[in-house]
């Protein structure tokens, strides 16, 4: 063989073991990101199914409230209109990357949260209501409901933490860009909960 055919087939063979060095990391980098994607998914999922969770338990409390004759029609009606709201924002897991509809759907729920607050602070007034077995066990399973959002929320944004962060990292950026791969919504907290409430005795 000829020395510049030799050159040839090495300079060939170097560029076929490069070649085939980034499309291995290109794909191993591709199916971490979609791994990662999935996770944010499933973590959302969990979120919905526990706000699902509090949509339905909703209509049963209201019902036991209005059983009350001279309970306050604007408070539970404020809770019906908030679920109401809350039922025609729909996201999905495909929209966590869209600010504006995160958003909203955060609001409407804060929304119906703020509601069903107001709804039982004002039962303290009605000791019928509060002996009320049926009122007892909804107010207890929302009150788990509640409390499996709060976790769920948490475990939804170390997700998207851990999507988010490797997304900007370097070189892992390439990929995620040219894939189409975006950053994920966070879960705020409400406006004003920073802030200590004002108690007076």
């Amino acid at each position: 063989m000829k020395k510049g055919t030799i050159i040839l087939l090495v300079v060939i063979a170097v560029f076929v073991v490069i070649a085939l060095s980034l499309f291995g990391w290109y794909t191993s980098t591709y199916n971490n990101l979609v791994s990662l994607d999935e996770g944010v998914k499933g973590s959302w999922s969990q979120v919905e199914n526990q706000y699902q969770r509090r949509f339905d338990l909703i209509p049963n409390l209201v019902n036991t409230v209005k059983g009350v004759a001279n309970f306050e029609k604007e408070t539970y009606t404020a809770v019906t209109e908030a679920r109401a709201k809350v039922g025609q924002v729909q996201i999905n897991a495909n929209d966590l990357d869209n600010p504006a509809k995160f958003q909203q759907f955060q609001a409407a729920q804060e929304n119906l949260s703020g509601a069903l607050s107001r709804l039982l602070v004002t039962v303290e007034n009605y000791p019928q209501l509060k002996a009320n077995e049926n009122f007892l066990s909804l107010q207890t399973q929302l009150e788990g409901t509640e409390n499996r959002i709060s976790v769920e929320r948490r475990k939804f944004n170390q997700t998207v933490q851990s999507y988010n962060t490797k997304i900007k990292q370097f070189p892992t950026n390439f990929v995620a860009s040219m894939s189409g791969f975006n950053e994920k919504q966070y879960f705020q907290a409400a406006a004003g909960s920073d802030q200590a409430p004002n108690v007076e005795f």
